[in-house]
């Protein structure tokens, strides 16, 4: 339990306070867009729909978006003066018995016509962040532009509540819509454990020893996969869904180790006296990316997940306590002075060390599935958010917490 306690308190815990929307660098040959509200005054959405537009096409960095709230008719022309925008998307909201409903044109501002209109429908109405995003990555597949289909994910995270109690949480990417799944007791550490996010990993403290469970969204079903002294928290599934990394302290030292979800072999990856944890998947499933304390503070480390050599990866920092991987992508926190935690990108061999945040407490980064942007905890002058920032245009925005306590998160 000392080990528990120990490895949430330096690197899982946050504490998420009021924080203010923030963007940072713009790129000069995107296309600017305006957003037009067509809704219903009245509605109580209309407003915050405007919000998410906004939020999403900046996470898109394809656009540079008008921050004029703008309203006008949901008819097949524009206005005079929206035409001096490259674009301009009009949207209708609405809700009614069967759930809520979006619509949406979008103009080219030039000549006013029209080159995408698209209705959607959600039957849960608390959803209709959702109708947003996929309209925004719809719109972006037909202009050309690369995907931006992880706007339409789940996010999950576990959030305190009160003295051994938590909830685990589903939410949009925008964190405009959330809904408490598992309550009740100590349920943390959830991940996700497949790509289509039908599956999740998460650890149950309520008992004598800490369980293990799976998760079926679709049906409800939790099925036990296991459970152990001291601590048991999954921190990664390989691509395919049939491995996953656990760690574990059985006898008192937590190590790395993988777990078949086939044949139900527990297999023992690190070997060592002091703290091996969080383990990630690089290089294909073929290697193992980890935080360790061998040389007596936090730091990243690579082994084969076949072989005994263990090679470390960063030599910089003296607290590198947070890490996830892509490919042969590691992105992972580094305390630079006594304020200051910044994200850095490296490569799996370790060569290009490069930063992505500038100042304040940047920590817990997660790749999105693509690997074009990462998802952290972004804590500065005593407030926190979650932030993104995208790897090829630098353009980050965050997203206020509140007072929420968040102990994990995934996406």
């Amino acid at each position: 339990m000392r080990y528990l306690l120990l490895i949430i308190f330096v690197c899982m815990k946050i504490f998420a306070v009021d924080a203010v929307l923030k963007i940072e660098k713009d790129v000069d040959e995107r296309a600017n867009i305006a957003v037009v509200d067509a809704s219903d005054s009245l509605d109580r959405h209309s407003r915050k729909i405007f919000d998410i537009f906004m939020a999403d096409f900046r996470l898109s960095a394809h656009f540079k978006v008008s921050r004029d709230y703008l309203e006008d008719s949901f008819s097949r022309s524009l206005a005079p003066d929206l035409r001096k925008y490259d674009y301009v998307l009009k949207y209708l909201y609405s809700e009614n018995k069967s759930g809520a409903e979006l619509k949406v044109r979008l103009f080219r501002g030039g000549n006013s016509s029209m080159v995408f209109e698209s209705r959607y429908h959600i039957a849960l109405a608390s959803k209709y962040p959702f109708l947003v995003h996929k309209a925004v990555s719809e719109i972006n597949d037909a202009l050309g532009y690369k995907s931006v289909s992880w706007l339409n994910r789940y996010v999950v995270l576990s959030r305190y509540i009160g003295k051994k109690r938590s909830e685990i949480v589903l939410a949009d990417c925008t964190f405009h819509y959330k809904k408490a799944i598992i309550k009740g007791g100590l349920s943390i550490f959830p991940k996700w454990g497949d790509s289509r996010q039908t599956t999740l990993y998460y650890t149950d403290y309520n008992g004598e020893l800490p369980i293990l469970y799976r998760l079926d969204l679709r049906t409800g079903k939790r099925v036990k996969l296991l459970d152990s002294q001291g601590m048991l928290v999954c921190s990664d599934v390989s691509d395919d869904g049939k491995r996953v990394l656990l760690t574990m302290a059985p006898d008192g030292q937590p190590d790395i180790y993988e777990y078949d979800m086939l044949s139900r072999n527990l297999k023992r990856i690190t070997f060592f006296s002091g703290i091996d944890v969080n383990g990630k998947y690089a290089d294909d499933g073929k290697s193992v990316v980890f935080v360790s304390n061998r040389m007596g503070y936090p730091n990243i480390y690579i082994k084969s997940l076949d072989g005994n050599d263990v090679r470390q990866l960063v030599f910089f920092g003296k607290n590198n306590n947070s890490c996830d991987t892509y490919g042969n992508r590691i992105v992972f926190s580094s305390k630079e002075d006594m304020k200051n935690y910044n994200l850095f990108i490296i490569n799996s061999d370790g060569s290009a060390p490069r930063p992505i945040t500038a100042g304040g407490v940047n920590q817990f980064p997660r790749f999105s599935p693509n690997g074009d942007i990462v998802q952290y905890i972004k804590r500065d002058r005593g407030g926190n958010a979650i932030g993104y920032i995208g790897l090829t245009t630098g353009q980050s925005l965050l997203f206020p917490m509140g007072v929420e306590r968040i102990q994990s998160i995934d996406w």
